[in-house]
């Protein structure tokens, strides 16, 4: 108790040189917290992906169409348990710079393969009997003010009506959530036979397939059946694992993680360079007291572990208030009505803060507390 008030004592002794220090290892956490959270929420689609879940494309590209009939036969393909139909709409509600995700699907199946989609069951049940009927998620629900019993009209950035419009009237009916806190709720999904009857183009085609399996070991016997079975065809498909199919998307936009790591440790950097000097220069000014306190009888290795003790104090002050400060970043981003995956601050955040809190603490304190554990008296008092 005696030494950790020495501590305490040795640590705001200057108080302005405390501040800084503690700021700067503040603004590191902050955006460690933040951009974790951000990594977690776009790594997300792949750790929540299905193992039994399987996309079918077409092997020319994703943005290649194959004719709806293939649905019919993927659907009889054995240890198939369930299949749906999705079409990209190009939607956009009021403006057309914030476009997002609008599917038109298979209504009946969509939420047998997507099962962590919640829906009330007389949500779902009003989605399969209204044809104008619209799904939406939480978080794009909310951005827009979307409420059940709403009409509303989206317009498509590809697609036309027989009639020339580019907007569609749906019946909002259902809001879902995510099973998981981070399941993306920014989609929309609707009925394919609405689209397919009044778009001027296109009929009868479809994006892509969602196949879920009987079981995850038959996925590569039910992803063979069914590339085998349109081999040679004007369309051939090729049919991945949903967690393939979504990190190929994911690295479109590039290779997030390295952006987002990189910035983090160069953050770091930048503050073990601060800290370090922070914590040699306040030992060099006090040489001459560690001399006092070895006379007095304190050990070296009490002195080494009270030198160390405060580096991972400072880390730990500024490490926690920057982690806090990042939630409450987070929950501004979660809560502005732009589209982004759902951010969370989990405990795994906050272990790995806590890692690099010690970590930090320790690789700034260790030289320092070497020089304090070696420190001569005569050589001490004589600097003084």
């Amino acid at each position: 108790m005696k030494d950790l008030y020495l501590v305490l004592k040795n640590l705001t002794r200057k108080k302005m040189r405390l501040f800084l220090t503690v700021f700067a290892t503040f603004i590191a956490f902050m955006i460690f917290g933040t951009l974790t959270a951000f990594q977690k929420a776009f790594d997300s689609g792949v750790d929540l992906a299905a193992d039994d879940r399987l996309i079918v494309l077409n092997k020319i590209s994703f943005t290649q169409v194959l004719p709806i009939a293939y649905a019919t036969r993927v659907r009889a393909v054995e240890n198939v348990e369930a299949m749906t139909h999705l079409n990209w709409f190009g939607g956009y509600y009021q403006d057309p710079r914030s476009q997002f995700a609008m599917f038109a699907v298979d209504a009946e199946n969509f939420m047998e393969v997507f099962d962590e989609l919640v829906l009330s069951d007389a949500e779902r049940e009003a989605w399969i009997d209204n044809r104008q009927g619209l799904i939406a998620g939480r978080a794009i629900a909310d951005t827009y003010g979307w409420e059940v019993g709403d009409r509303i009209p989206i317009n498509s950035n590809i697609f036309s009506q027989r009639d020339g419009r580019t907007d569609w009237d749906f019946d909002v009916v259902g809001i879902y959530e995510g099973e998981d806190p981070q399941t993306d709720t920014n989609g929309v999904y609707f009925h394919y036979e609405y689209f397919n009857e009044t778009q001027s183009f296109g009929g009868d085609f479809i994006g892509f397939m969602a196949v879920r399996t009987s079981d995850p070991s038959l996925n590569e016997t039910v992803i063979k059946t069914i590339d085998d079975m349109f081999a040679n065809s004007p369309a051939e498909t090729e049919t991945v694992p949903e967690k393939a199919f979504n990190k190929a998307f994911i690295e479109q936009i590039g290779n997030l993680s390295l952006i987002l790591t990189s910035v983090v440790l160069a953050a770091f950097f930048v503050i073990l360079v601060i800290v370090g000097n922070s914590m040699i220069l306040s030992i060099r000014e006090r040489t001459g007291e560690i001399g006092v306190m070895k006379t007095l009888g304190f050990t070296s290795g009490r002195i080494f572990r009270m030198v160390l003790a405060e580096s991972v104090l400072l880390a730990l002050i500024g490490g926690v208030l920057g982690v806090l400060a990042s939630g409450f970043m987070i929950t501004l981003i979660n809560s502005a009505p732009i589209q982004l995956p759902v951010l969370v601050l989990d405990g795994s955040v906050w272990s790995q803060a806590m890692l690099f809190v010690v970590a930090l603490g320790f690789i700034t304190g260790i030289v320092p507390a070497m020089s304090a554990l070696r420190l001569n008296i005569i050589t001490a008092l004589s600097r003084s």
